[in-house]
C-alpha cells in the first residue's frame, strides 16, 4: 500500500487562561523534495492549518494543580476529539502529540506541575492512538525562554526571514526580526543581536538548527529571556496589591483610588464591576492616566541590581539591543492592548505619539460616557473597556521604559548609516517591518503563535541531511556540535516508503472541486462538479474508485461525528454501492474527516534524547490593521489538496510497512477508538520511563 503524502501534528497550547489544540500538516519530505523548485529545495518545510482545526477551552490545566486525576476527562477530552475528527484514524499512530505548559503551571508548585503533566501523558496514551513515544518530551512544561524561542522561529517564519535573507536585509548584514510576546502571567523577548554583539555574548545565546527542504542546516544564534510575573493578568494583580499597600490606612476603609480605571467604575479587587452599595473593597476610577503611567513604572523593576550588566527589567541580564537592525514583532498582548479599544482600523505601525493621545483621550471619560459608547462598537466588552487604561499604561512602560524601545513619533530614532540604508532588502521595505517596534496579531492574514515554531522544527527534522551535514534539528548551548543540554525536536526522517502519485493527484482534484462547492451557494455548481467527479471514478480501477470514494463522502460528512446520526437519507451511499461495489458503505466508518476550506491558524500562549528533530506550522489569520505585512505564499498553491492513508511508524521511531486496518480487519471498522495500554509496542518501547507508565 503507498504511504499518503501528508504529515500531521497536534500541539496543545496550555497557557494560564487556558488550553488550545493546534492541528498542522505538511508535506512528506520524500514527496516535497521530488516536486520542489530551486527556491523550496532551499527553504522550510510548508506547513498548513485551518482556523477550524484550532479549538480552546477555558480554564488552564494549571486549576487542576491539587486533583490532576481530572484533567484528562475534565479538560481534555474535547480537545482530543477535536483533533481525532480532523486527522485520518490511520494516520493517528504516524502523528505526534505534543502538550506543552507555559506560565500559569510555572506558577505552580513542583510537585503539582509533575502530577499534571504525568496524568495528561496516562491520559493520551489510554485514549488516543497519536505517537508519543517519550513523556518528557511530549508533556512539558517549557521554560519561558523556550517558547520567546519558538514564538521567534513563528515570526521569521510567516515574515520570510528565513527563506529569503537577501530579500529582509536590514543592514549590517542582519536579515532576522526580534520578537516579544506578552501573555497573562509573562512576557518573552527573542532576537538575534548584531554580529559584534554576539560575538561579545556568546555564551548568553542559544544554538537553532533546523534544515531546509535540500537537508541543509540552517543555524542562527539567538537571546531570549522571560519574566514571570510580568504578563498582563499578573502585573494587575502587582498593581492593585501595591494600591492596597499605599491607600489602605485603617481597617474600616474600604474605598482605594485607582488612576488606572475610569472616572466613576467602581470595582471589586478581581475586577467585577459594583453597581449600588456594597461592603466590599473598592477600587474607584479616578481616570487620571499621568498617575497610572507613574504608579505601574516601579513594577518594572529597573531598581533591582544588576548582576551581570547590562540589563532591562527587573535585573536581568539582556545583551544590547541594536534597534537599527532589530524591529521588533510584538503579539498577543502587545497586539491586543494597542488595538480593540484605540483602534481604527487604519493604522500602518506604531506611532507612540499617536497612541498615547488616543489613550489618554479614552481615559479621561467618565465611565458613564465609556459604557453607553461600548453598546455602539463592535467587538467591545466592558470587561476590555475597564482594562484598557491599565493595559495601555504597562504596555507603555514595558516597551519605552523597560526594553528602551525608541518613542517613535515623539523621539527622533537615530538614522542608519549610509550602507545600511542601502543594504535594506525590498522584501522588508515591503512589509513594512523597518520600524523599532510593530505589533501584529497576523501576518498578511496569518496568526503569529508559538505553537507554530515548535511545529516547524519537528517538521524540518523529518528532512533526511545532507551527507556532510548530519547535525540534529533542535536547539541548546552556543556551542560547536551537539550541545550537552540539546533540545532535539523530536522527529526522525526516513525515505524508503512510497506513495501512490496517481492516487494523490486524484484525490487533490477530487478535494479542491469539493471545496469551491462548499464554498458556493448555487445547488447547480455542485451538482456539475459532482457530475464530474461520478465521470472521472468510471474511468479508474476498482480498488482506486474505492479509496477515492471514501475520500468525497467523508468530505461531504465532516461535521458528522463517529457514531451520531445521520442527517438526511443515504443516497449517497446508496448510489456508491452501484457505481463502486456492493462492499462500498462498509468503509464510511473509517473515512479522512478534514475541513477543506481555506486554511487558517486558530485564534489568538527539556527534551533529552537521541532524536532527530522536527516541528509544524501553519500559515493564517484575519487581515491586521496594524503591521500587516504582504506575504508572497505563492509555494502554498496546493493547500487544499487532501491527505492520504500512510503506513504506521511504531512507538519507537522505526518506520515499517504494514497493511490498512481496514484491508486487514474490515469487521473491526465499527469498534469505535480503544486504549492503546495494552499495545505490544508501547510495552516494549525502550523510550517509556516508570513514570510514563503511570
Amino acid at each position: 500500500m503507498g504511504k499518503g503524502k501528508w504529515r500531521w501534528g497536534v500541539i496543545l497550547d496550555a497557557g494560564s487562561s487556558g488550553t488550545r489544540v493546534y492541528v498542522y500538516r505538511w508535506k512528506d519530505p520524500a514527496k516535497a523534495i521530488k516536486d520542489a523548485s530551486y527556491e523550496k529545495l532551499h527553504s522550510l518545510p510548508q506547513l498548513q492549518s485551518k482556523k477550524k482545526w484550532t479549538k480552546k477551552i477555558r480554564p488552564g490545566v494549571s486549576t487542576f494543580g491539587d486533583h490532576p486525576e481530572d484533567v484528562g476527562p475534565d479538560h481534555l477530552q474535547d480537545l482530543i476529539d477535536h483533533a481525532m475528527d480532523i486527522i485520518p484514524e490511520e494516520k493517528h499512530a504516524d502523528t505526534p502529540i505534543f502538550l506543552m505548559a507555559t506560565a500559569g503551571m510555572r506558577l505552580l508548585p513542583t510537585d503539582q506541575q509533575r502530577a499534571v503533566t504525568s496524568k495528561i501523558c496516562s491520559y493520551f496514551r489510554q485514549h488516543t492512538q497519536f505517537s508519543l513515544p517519550d513523556c518528557d518530551m511530549h508533556v512539558q512544561v517549557i521554560p519561558g525562554a523556550t517558547e520567546g524561542l519558538y514564538g521567534w522561529i513563528a515570526a521569521n517564519y510567516l515574515l520570510g526571514g528565513f527563506d529569503d535573507p537577501n530579500g529582509h536585509a536590514h543592514g549590517k548584514g542582519h536579515h532576522t526580526y526580534g520578537f516579544l510576546d506578552m501573555g497573562g502571567a509573562s512576557a518573552q523577548i527573542a532576537f538575534a543581536p548584531n554580529a559584534t554583539v554576539a560575538e561579545q555574548h556568546a555564551d548568553d545565546l542559544q544554538l537553532l538548527r533546523m534544515r531546509t527542504l535540500n537537508g541543509a542546516p540552517l543555524e542562527y544564534k539567538v537571546f531570549t529571556t522571560t519574566w514571570l510575573r510580568f504578563g498582563m493578568h499578573e502585573a494587575r494583580q502587582r498593581y492593585v496589591d501595591k494600591l492596597l499597600d499605599t491607600y489602605l490606612v485603617e481597617d474600616k476603609q474600604h474605598e482605594v483610588p485607582d488612576p488606572c480605571l475610569p472616572r466613576g467604575l467602581r470595582t471589586t479587587t478581581d475586577g467585577d464591576i459594583i453597581k449600588g452599595k456594597s461592603s466590599e473593597m473598592e477600587l474607584v476610577g479616578t481616570g487620571e492616566f499621568d498617575d497610572c503611567l507613574r504608579m505601574t513604572k516601579p513594577l518594572l523593576g529597573k531598581d533591582m541590581v544588576c548582576n551581570d550588566p547590562p540589563c532591562l527589567l527587573n535585573g536581568q541580564h539582556v545583551p544590547p539591543i541594536d534597534f537599527d537592525v532589530n524591529h521588533f514583532v510584538g503579539v498577543s498582548e502587545f497586539w491586543h492592548s494597542t488595538h480593540g479599544i484605540f483602534s481604527n482600523g487604519d493604522e500602518s505601525s506604531y506611532d507612540f505619539d499617536a497612541y498615547q493621545k488616543k489613550v489618554l483621550g479614552f481615559c479621561s471619560q467618565n465611565w458613564d460616557e465609556i459604557e453607553g459608547d461600548i453598546s455602539r462598537r463592535k467587538g467591545s466588552a466592558a470587561q476590555e473597556a475597564q482594562e484598557a487604561c491599565f493595559k495601555a499604561s504597562w504596555l507603555i512602560n514595558v516597551l519605552h521604559e523597560g526594553l528602551g524601545i525608541p518613542r517613535v513619533g515623539l523621539e527622533s530614532t537615530p538614522p542608519p548609516d549610509v550602507n545600511a540604508t542601502k543594504g535594506i532588502g525590498e522584501a522588508a521595505k515591503e512589509k513594512g517591518f523597518l520600524d523599532p517596534f510593530q505589533a501584529a496579531d497576523k501576518i498578511d492574514g496569518l496568526e503569529v503563535s508559538w505553537t507554530l515554531g515548535k511545529m516547524l522544527l519537528y517538521a524540518s527534522g523529518q528532512i533526511p541531511p545532507q551527507s556532510n551535514a548530519n547535525l540534529p534539528v533542535g536547539f541548546g548551548r552556543n556551542v560547536k556540535g551537539i550541545p550537552p543540554d540539546f533540545q532535539y525536536a523530536g522527529s526522525t526522517y526516513n525515505s524508503s516508503l512510497t506513495w501512490d502519485e496517481d492516487e494523490d493527484d486524484w484525490s487533490d482534484t477530487a478535494e479542491e472541486f469539493l471545496d469551491h462547492a462548499k464554498s458556493r451557494s448555487s445547488s447547480g455548481f455542485l451538482l456539475f462538479v459532482l457530475i464530474l467527479i461520478v465521470l472521472a471514478f468510471l474511468f479508474r480501477k476498482r480498488d482506486r474508485r474505492m479509496r477515492l470514494y471514501t475520500r468525497v463522502n467523508s468530505i461531504l460528512r465532516y461535521r458528522r461525528r463517529p457514531g451520531s446520526p445521520r442527517k438526511g437519507g443515504r443516497g449517497f451511499s446508496n448510489l456508491a454501492k452501484k457505481i463502486f461495489g456492493r462492499g462500498a458503505y462498509n468503509y464510511e466508518r473509517v473515512l479522512e474527516e478534514g475541513d477543506f476550506d481555506q486554511f487558517e491558524l486558530g485564534d489568538t500562549s527539556s527534551d533529552d534524547g537521541d532524536h532527530s528533530d522536527g516541528s509544524g506550522t501553519s500559515r493564517v489569520g484575519r487581515a491586521s490593521g496594524l503591521a500587516t505585512p504582504k506575504l508572497n505564499i505563492e509555494g502554498f498553491d496546493d493547500l487544499t489538496k487532501p491527505a492520504y492513508p500512510s503506513n504506521a511508524i511504531d512507538r519507537s521511531g522505526l518506520v515499517v510497512r504494514t497493511e490498512s486496518r481496514e484491508r486487514l480487519y474490515p469487521q473491526m471498522l465499527h469498534a469505535g477508538r480503544r486504549s492503546r495500554t495494552g499495545s505490544p509496542t508501547r510495552q516494549k518501547s525502550p523510550l517509556i520511563s516508570p513514570l510514563d507508565r503511570g
